[in-house]
């Protein structure tokens, strides 16, 4: 989620990457904001509107806040802010958003090591975007960053290179997923209702999560 603001023919998303949970730091935190800014900035992305071209710039915030409350989460009203719990243990063992154009989700440490795309995949999704329907990529090059685990791809891009596609190693591996003119694309920024120079990316859905480790022994309240 996120606000838009034309400036000085900048298309400017602002988002506030807010973390939490026994596994987050700052020092992750910043690790995710960088990746998130770096690579959807990455492709230089354009929007033209009314006949003028606009570069989308993308400018990401973060913070660390090991003690905010599900009322703190409930309460917000800054369409800037995203909300996303960092545990060891996920269910699933996956990390997760809460839809398609969201403010909250739920990190699996594992998944956030440095390179892995991670927090640029799910921030696409919290501005709207889902899996591309077709996910077998093999002859198509480098995977936008929406494609999921699992994804065909030509054998440079898999996590084995040796292995048939589809076998076990023989799949996607996230770290060569990249953002492109496309994915700016699908965002339909051109679409956005501004009031008073803003617009919102997305909704409020504003929830905290509980530890799973927490539910998973019964130790949680």
């Amino acid at each position: 989620m996120g606000t838009a603001e034309l400036i000085n023919h900048q298309f400017l998303i602002s988002s506030h990457i807010i973390t939490y949970g026994n596994a987050a730091d700052p020092a992750l935190t910043e690790a995710m904001r960088e990746e998130i800014e770096t690579m959807w900035n990455e492709p230089g992305g354009v929007i033209t509107l009314d006949g003028s071209v606009f570069r989308v710039v993308f400018k990401i915030t973060s913070f660390y806040q090991p003690g905010i409350s599900d009322i703190d989460i409930y309460r917000n009203l800054d369409s800037r802010n995203n909300y996303f719990r960092i545990e060891e243990f996920a269910f699933g063992n996956i990390s997760f958003v809460d839809g398609l154009g969201c403010n909250s989700g739920y990190f699996k440490l594992e998944n956030l090591y440095k390179g892995s795309t991670t927090a640029a995949h799910e921030y696409g999704h919290t501005l709207g975007l889902d899996h591309p329907h077709d996910i077998d990529l093999k002859g198509k090059g480098v995977p936008g960053i929406m494609y999921p685990r699992g994804t065909l791809v030509d054998p440079q891009y898999q996590y084995d290179p040796a292995q048939p596609a589809g076998n076990k190693g023989g799949t996607m591996h996230p770290m060569y997923r990249r953002v492109f003119q496309q994915d700016i694309d699908k965002l339909k920024l051109h679409l956005l209702d501004f009031e008073n120079g803003k617009a919102v990316i997305g909704e409020f859905t504003n929830v905290w999560h509980p530890d799973h480790s927490e539910l998973e022994t019964g130790t949680g309240n």
